[in-house]
């Protein structure tokens, strides 16, 4: 039986969106010949997973590509990159683009800190999944002691409300009822967008422009 695109999440609800954008990519390429480990940094045994799950692939599947990005891979892509397992890493930014999957290198990891913006993706749904999670916001501004987070995502971004409702429009068409909004440190939505719009005022905006949606829920906000 031919092979087909396999893609492993770990960690937070962000992960699990950007999952199923990665999705996108590989079936419009015909890419079934890849695993995407799509890591999370979050604890030690978040990793340990991850490099468990890895090693379970290769046994299953000896001749795949295997893939690692997320949170984990963009902080430390060197561990990553000498296992004997893995076939390239690529960083919470590269994933994200399409061509980064037909590329070659190694190890295609930028610097995070760097990004200043973060483009909404449009997808048409989550495999197995009810709910939907859209993402609204992105990385971090605050520098916690026991947090590395901010070194996996960069600073705080946010999605332009358009966007947001665009992609809440596509999945309430498509037949989700429930959204779930996504980020890192969603209650600081808007404080890189013109006019600084608030998270208060983006969810009215969302209500009142996606009449479809029956049930609306908000992330974890610190």
């Amino acid at each position: 039986m031919a092979e087909t695109p396999e893609i492993i999440t770990f960690g937070c609800r962000l992960n699990a969106y950007e999952s199923e954008v990665i999705r996108g990519h590989l079936d419009a390429n015909n890419r079934n010949d890849i695993v995407v480990i799509n890591t999370c940094a979050v604890t030690a045994e978040a990793e340990r997973q991850a490099r468990q799950a890895i090693r379970k692939v290769r046994r299953k599947r000896p001749e795949t590509q295997i893939v690692v990005t997320g949170c984990a891979a963009q902080i430390d892509p060197e561990m990553f990159s000498k296992m004997p397992e893995v076939n390239r890493v690529i960083g919470n930014l590269e994933k994200m683009a399409a061509e980064s999957y037909g590329s070659s290198a190694t190890i295609m990891v930028n610097d995070i800190m760097s990004i200043k913006e973060t483009a909404g993706h449009l997808i048409q749904g989550f495999a197995n999944k009810a709910r939907a999670f859209v993402q609204v916001q992105q990385g971090c501004d605050h520098r916690c002691t026991f947090c590395i987070i901010p070194f996996g995502r960069g600073n705080s971004r946010s999605v332009a409300i358009g966007e947001i409702v665009r992609q809440i429009s596509e999945l309430t068409a498509n037949g989700y009822s429930e959204v779930v909004l996504s980020g890192i440190d969603i209650s600081s939505y808007g404080s890189d967008l013109p006019g600084r719009p608030n998270l208060g005022q983006m969810v009215r905006r969302l209500l009142s422009n996606a009449p479809d949606l029956r049930r609306l829920r908000i992330s974890s906000i610190d």
